[in-house]
């Protein structure tokens, strides 16, 4: 029987910026951060990828950030930049770009210290579990047909 891979490619990708957060209706003071995002793909098909594919496209999305003050960037101005609202802002606009090049985002872990990270993941959502069923089914029907032919193959012979 064929071995079932899922190929799962990890990106780190580090954004250097500022912010700061409002608690109790008082602006504290604007701070830098080296944020870590770990980003978790899965290829649709057992084709080779250049990683730059997708390095290139993530770069240059967290590129407009940085070196900034995130309260100053959409949706930001409006909702506190906390690592947990920009990473729910960022998984979104990462799948995005992640499914155009015909992969899944499987999960993102943000980071603003070595020792505390936030992780977001699609694993338990309807549409990520409908691509992996499809793809076990893509690969069994393979497998039945390797094996359909070599049983055709011993008959020939």
């Amino acid at each position: 029987m064929a071995l079932q891979l899922n190929r799962t490619y990890r990106f780190k990708f580090y954004l250097n910026a500022n912010h700061y957060i409002i608690i109790n209706g008082v602006e504290g003071e604007t701070h830098p951060h080296t944020w870590e995002f770990t980003i978790d793909i899965m290829i649709k098909n057992d084709e080779f990828v250049e990683f730059n594919t997708y390095e290139k496209s993530i770069s240059e999305y967290f590129a407009k950030y940085q070196n900034g003050i995130m309260n100053n960037f959409e949706p930001f101005d409006t909702v506190i930049p906390t690592l947990e609202n920009m990473s729910e802002k960022f998984i979104l606009d990462i799948r995005d770009i992640v499914e155009a090049g015909d992969a899944k985002l499987i999960k993102m872990e943000s980071s603003e210290t070595p020792t505390r990270s936030y992780i977001i993941s699609f694993e338990e959502d309807e549409d990520f579990k409908e691509t992996i069923r499809n793809r076990r089914k893509e690969s069994m029907d393979a497998e039945i047909d390797a094996v359909v032919d070599r049983i055709a193959q011993k008959k020939e012979d």
